[in-house]
C-alpha cells in the first residue's frame, strides 16, 4: 500500500530517526482475524478488496411528497396564505411569513412543488398570482420565492 501524500510530506520533512519509523509504519498491513482472505464462494467474481453491497435508504423527516405542516407561529392571517397555497399547489416546501411589521400588508412566500416542473420562474409566479388573486389585491407588495421539487 502506498503511504498517502501528507505522509510523504511528513515523511520527507522528519529528522532521520523519525523518517525510518514512518516509513515501517507505512509499509506494515494490518489483518483482521475475523475477514477471510479468500474470496466469498457466494460472490466469486468479486475480489476481496471490494466492499459488499449495501442497501442505501434516506431518511426524511416527512415521507416523500407529504405536504407541508403549518408552523405553530404563524398568524391568522399567514395561515390563511398557507392553506389557500396548500389546497392549490400541493408543495414540497412552503414558508408564509408576514415582513410588514405585523399589519399584513407584505408577505414573503418561498415554495417549492412538482407543479412547477417544466415551467419558467415567470409562469411558476403568475401560477401563484393566480391562486391568491383577491388576497394579492389587498396587499402592498409580496416577495415570491419559487422552485419546482
Amino acid at each position: 500500500m502506498a503511504p498517502s501524500r501528507a505522509l510523504l510530506r511528513c515523511m520527507t520533512s522528519a529528522p532521520t530517526h523519525l523518517h525510518t519509523a514512518s516509513r515501517a509504519l507505512s509499509t506494515s498491513v494490518v489483518r483482521h482475524p475475523q475477514r477471510s482472505t479468500q474470496p466469498s464462494a457466494l460472490r466469486p467474481a468479486l475480489s476481496r478488496h471490494t466492499p459488499p453491497a449495501t442497501h442505501c435508504t434516506r431518511t426524511y423527516s416527512q415521507p416523500p411528497r407529504a405536504t407541508p405542516e403549518p408552523p405553530a407561529h404563524l398568524n391568522e392571517a399567514e395561515l390563511h396564505i398557507f392553506n389557500k397555497i396548500r389546497e392549490q399547489l400541493d408543495p414540497a416546501k412552503l414558508e408564509v411569513q408576514d415582513i410588514s411589521g405585523g399589519c399584513g400588508s407584505m408577505y414573503a412566500l418561498s415554495i417549492e412543488s412538482p407543479r412547477f416542473a417544466g415551467l419558467s420562474v415567470v409562469k411558476q409566479h403568475k401560477l401563484v398570482n393566480a391562486v391568491l388573486k383577491e388576497d394579492i389585491a389587498k396587499w402592498h407588495g409580496v416577495q415570491l420565492r419559487t422552485k419546482a421539487s
